[in-house]
């Protein structure tokens, strides 16, 4: 059983119930709790997923206590109807952790896909590092998507023999999606000049919210302002927080493209086409690099650590001056941009699915085959 809430855990669990979809004597159930509803519905759609549970939780206002509340309800009632042998969860989202903590309750072991990360700040990001460590301590299996989250993982506590380095399952997702010839269902997309130095933004994480948010939007437009040849491409987060201090900030101004959300194709193919990314998004961080776009982290950490130590990613904070400063190196000096854009991913060759797959079928040992 796969238990999924928002757009990442979509994506990077799509790989692994592809491959089991396709098997002999399998059942793969997939519970959608819809922590984040249209983000989430939009990833299914791209892979064409089609859960056998939908508990629809999102509502307006929502707090985490109404999601992790909501999830360990429903997911009881399916896990007592389904008794699955294994249950599966990603990341660091509530719904992961109140997945989990339900699972643990059943005495149903539990596979953590995407294991180990931290940022030893337990406020930031939040709530996902207490969520991942917690997970931690209720998994069964860790599939870790590097040797330093399997340090990590070994320093906590969790038996060698329980941990199995994958590489990252949102690298084989990236390959599921990427297309030479993509046209983008939105208009504007297509129209701009890809020759040109485009610059993506996502942000979206509520401890930045406010006057931190405020900064890293006015570093941005300045930079845009100064360079002609620059255009800023931003797919603005649901969230009216967000948005409104996107419009407050960048308004209505010349090569600054404010657009709706993107779903999972249309984004991999736009991170393809543009020259640098800046981005407080934990995927984006593991993405990019395997497709040679340098990435400025806002905030002010990283569990990423690996992609900092192989020069994939550069982290800037939330402050106006490294911001602006770290982005006009990048624009401006081509050693220093060549440099990140050659530099060698940490996150895996795309096979992450395969081996959880095969771990999988050694765990449940029921000749699983997988179809040629």
């Amino acid at each position: 059983m796969f238990i999924l809430g928002t757009r990442p855990e979509v994506i990077k669990l799509a790989p692994i119930i592809k491959i089991l979809k396709k098997c002999d004597n399998s059942l793969c159930i997939v519970c959608a709790m819809a922590q984040h509803r249209e983000m989430m519905d939009t990833a299914l759609e791209v892979f064409k997923i089609v859960p056998n549970y939908d508990a629809n939780l999102m509502k307006k206002n929502q707090t985490l206590n109404d999601i992790t509340r909501g999830v360990l309800t429903k997911i009881e009632s399916i896990l007592l109807a389904e008794k699955p042998d294994i249950v599966f969860v990603q990341g660091d989202t509530t719904t992961a952790f109140a997945g989990a903590l339900a699972t643990f309750y059943q005495k149903i072991p539990i596979a953590h896909v995407e294991a180990g990360l931290r940022s030893e700040n337990m406020y930031f990001p939040f709530p996902e590092e207490i969520n991942r460590r917690l997970i931690t301590n209720l998994a069964t299996f860790h599939f870790a998507p590097t040797e330093k989250n399997a340090d990590n993982l070994l320093a906590s506590g969790v038996k060698k023999e329980n941990i199995l380095v994958t590489g990252n399952t949102v690298i084989d997702a990236l390959s599921m999606v990427l297309s030479d010839n993509y046209v983008f269902p939105e208009k504007i997309l297509n129209e701009i000049d890809y020759s040109k130095k485009i610059i993506l933004l996502t942000a979206h994480r509520r401890e930045y919210w406010g006057e931190c948010m405020k900064e890293v939007f006015k570093a941005i437009k300045d930079i845009i302002a100064e360079n002609p040849d620059t255009e800023l491409i931003f797919p603005v987060h649901l969230n009216p927080i967000v948005s409104d201090t996107a419009k407050e900030v960048f308004g209505p101004m010349d090569r600054v493209h404010l657009i709706e959300p993107l779903d999972y194709k249309s984004f991999v193919n736009l991170m393809n086409k543009v020259y640098l990314i800046l981005t407080d998004s934990g995927g984006i961080q593991e993405e990019a690099p395997s497709l040679g776009k340098p990435v400025i982290v806002i905030r002010n950490e990283t569990e990423r650590h690996e992609a900092v130590e192989a020069g994939t990613v550069k982290i800037a904070g939330v402050d106006y001056d490294n911001v602006y400063n770290i982005t006009k190196d990048l624009l401006t000096n081509t050693e220093i941009y060549s440099k990140m854009a050659k530099s060698v991913s940490p996150y895996g060759d795309g096979k992450a699915a395969e081996r959880i797959f095969d771990f999988l079928c050694s765990y449940l040992n029921k000749g699983v085959t997988q179809e040629e």
